[in-house]
């Protein structure tokens, strides 16, 4: 099955567990019993403190799944050629037939990277979305809105893990060593 479909049908997959989670009680139930004692323990501690560490394993989590489920080697050579070609288009600016060729060379290797890296979305697609949905319902139940790293309320906790993940995410990818 190429890689392509396979992402497609972990997306509607991921879709119906975010539009039918009130409606399947046993996927809620089953996510809620996981993470209510482990993820909902550490945010009824200290909402910063488990908010933070949430982050940290659910990043450390898909930057260790994208290191052992990409083509690391592969991915890097396709970002250098990536990166010798946009030099190259900035060199024939005035020629237009030479620089439609190197982007069209470029959009060729950029579509290979793309196939590269959504090897681990089909990996983590679900698990994130089955996350979301526990988040949402844990952050739906506060009813004293509190703040979040003493920026974000409670109701755009969604910000507050994105930004966390993105540190983290870029913390644990330079640790790794992926490109």
């Amino acid at each position: 099955m190429s890689a392509l479909r396979v992402v497609f049908i972990v997306m509607i997959v991921s879709l119906a567990i975010a539009f039918f989670w009130d409606s399947i009680p046993a996927v809620k139930e089953v996510i809620h019993a996981i993470l209510d004692p482990s993820a909902g323990a550490l945010l009824n501690k200290d909402i910063n403190f488990g908010m933070i560490i949430v982050a940290a394993v659910i990043s450390l989590a898909m930057t260790i799944i994208q290191k052992y489920t990409i083509d690391n080697e592969t991915l890097r050579e396709l970002k250098k050629e990536q990166k010798m070609l946009t030099e190259e288009i900035k060199k024939f600016k005035d020629n237009p037939e030479k620089m439609m060729q190197l982007q069209q060379q470029s959009l060729s290797k950029a579509g290979e990277m793309m196939k590269i890296s959504m090897k681990s979305f089909s990996y983590t697609a679900i698990p994130i979305i089955l996350f979301f949905r526990w988040f949402s319902d844990y952050f739906s139940t506060i009813e004293e809105p509190v703040k979040i790293l003493g920026i974000f309320s409670s109701n755009s906790w969604l910000w507050a893990y994105i930004i966390l993940s993105i540190i983290f995410s870029i913390l644990f990818r330079k640790m790794f060593k992926l490109p």
